[in-house]
């Protein structure tokens, strides 16, 4: 099983991440690396979701601290920065899984 970088979990997710030639140079080694990460892991879900744990975890580190941090002082500033998200793709949510779809899912179907 390969996992792929265009594979939406809902309909939250973007349908595909910034293009590599988007993105920083800087950023597409170590993103190569976690999707690399993932593909050994493969067939050990408990793994996987160690990793998205993880990144989860670095996502909200990042914008509590230096992204917050970052954020333009004044309206307009701001204003700016709000627009060009929008045309970007909007906020880089992670989302959750609910554990509840799983259980459903897996849940018998009553018989009518």
């Amino acid at each position: 099983m390969s996992l792929s970088r265009t594979h939406p979990i809902d309909d939250s997710t973007p349908l595909s991440p910034p293009s590599p030639a988007q993105a920083a140079p800087d950023l597409q080694e170590p993103l190569d690396v976690l999707l690399r990460i993932a593909e050994q892991r493969a067939q050990d879900p408990e793994a996987l979701l160690d990793l998205l744990r993880r990144i989860e975890h670095l996502h909200r580190s990042i914008q509590d601290g230096p992204f917050r941090n970052s954020l333009p002082s004044d309206r307009n500033g701001l204003f700016t920065l709000l627009s060009e998200m929008e045309s970007s793709g909007g906020w880089p949510y992670i989302p959750r899984l609910q554990l509840r779809t799983f259980m459903d899912l897996l849940s018998p179907e009553p018989e009518p």
